[in-house]
């Protein structure tokens, strides 16, 4: 793994933090505080060509790979926009993976294009109300019937629903017996009104972008709308997964640092006793420590993101990565908060914000429990805890 300065990757980093410079911290208080999709950010980051980063240049995108897009993801969270910038965008950056890899050559003509020009919205639909992290269980069923499926169930934690036209659909087309993953298939079924109703779900942070509940009843999913082979959906999701971790992680990272960048200016100039706060020990041990942990986090980061690029496994890093972002990050907003003081819990300061919405990424994609579980299993040889 090579250190030195890649300028394909600092003219990356320099285009993105052009372009967020146009949405403040206020931009993005302002869809927090009003529930509201950030169509003008989003519309900003497609006619960049970011959307698409990762899609084969042979339906329109950009052909680059998993350190490319946490570059992106990092920059975009950096700039104060955090994860209402980065949901809002991520599917399209880095969510196609499943039908770049396992759909049918119809299926990336008809939505990778598309999904490349930024006009196509997609959801994930995968977790269930009493499934949660244990996936194998979902039980969404979908039955044959002439030219496609028949799908009903409900799916909960769908970001984006509101705004999508379509979801990767993971559902159960034959009962749970033998090999426990079988069974399940990924499908990219339409969000139709007619039979799926969604229903938004109140959260502490990230509220620019909606969270939702699934009910879906009788949904139709056309044959040629399958991802893969029908049965081994599992094992098609299950192929993303480190790719999906390091870019979160890189996200957690960049609100960390945006974090620690405002609370750093914040005890430049906030004067008591006589003198910067910053001159205190006390606190300058603690904006010295967030930016040791972010630092040691970010290499880890980095190692996973090369290692997913050269096909080289990784489930060990990558879950490493998600644990030590995630820890990092919230540990930079807290600090935040506490050099701030009294007005860290003023929304016109924004470090509040960073740290509800810090504190969701030690619980999705994957809990810090799940990642320990991981570890302990697959890297100590310990017995299987669940």
């Amino acid at each position: 793994m090579d250190f030195s300065v890649d300028e394909t990757h600092e003219a990356i980093r320099e285009a993105v933090r052009a372009m967020c410079a146009k949405f403040d911290d206020t931009y993005w208080m302002e869809r927090d505080e009003r529930h509201e999709f950030p169509w003008e950010f989003y519309n900003a980051v497609a006619e960049a060509g970011w959307l698409g980063l990762s899609i084969p240049e042979e339906y329109g995108g950009g052909g680059l790979g998993v350190t490319e897009a946490a570059i992106v993801e990092r920059e975009i969270s950096a700039s104060g926009a955090g994860m209402s910038g980065c949901s809002a965008v991520h599917i399209g950056i880095f969510g196609f993976e499943p039908l770049i890899r396992h759909g049918s050559e119809s299926l990336k003509q008809r939505f990778l294009p598309r999904a490349a020009q930024g006009d196509l919205h997609v959801s994930f639909a995968v977790t269930e109300p009493d499934a949660g992290t244990d996936t194998l269980n979902l039980t969404t069923q979908a039955r044959k019937v002439d030219g496609g499926w028949l799908v009903s169930g409900k799916k909960v934690w769908i970001t984006k629903a509101q705004e999508a036209e379509r979801m990767f659909l993971l559902v159960r087309t034959s009962p749970r017996e033998g090999k426990a993953h079988r069974g399940l298939t990924l499908m990219f079924a339409t969000l139709d009104p007619e039979h799926v109703k969604i229903r938004e779900i109140p959260k502490l942070g990230r509220n620019a972008v909606d969270t939702n509940e699934l009910f879906i009843d009788d949904l139709f999913v056309a044959d040629e709308d399958v991802i893969g082979e029908v049965g081994e959906g599992f094992k098609v999701i299950l192929g993303g997964l480190n790719a999906e971790r390091v870019i979160s992680a890189n996200a957690a990272l960049g609100l960390g640092e945006a974090a620690l960048r405002r609370a750093t200016s914040y005890a430049k100039e906030r004067v008591v006793f006589g003198r910067p706060i910053g001159q205190n020990q006390l606190v300058a041990g603690q904006l010295a420590e967030a930016r040791i942990r972010l630092d040691a986090a970010t290499a880890i980061c980095d190692k996973a993101a090369w290692m997913v690029d050269n096909d080289i496994p990784c489930g060990r890093e990558a879950n490493e990565a998600k644990f030590l972002a995630s820890e990092a990050g919230f540990h930079a907003a807290d600090v935040a908060i506490n050099v701030h003081g009294g007005y860290g819990y003023a929304k016109e300061y924004h470090v509040e914000r960073y740290f509800r919405e810090s504190r969701l990424n030690r619980i999705a994609p994957i809990s810090q429990e799940m990642v320990l579980n991981y570890i302990a299993e697959h890297v100590l040889g310990l017995p299987r805890s669940y």
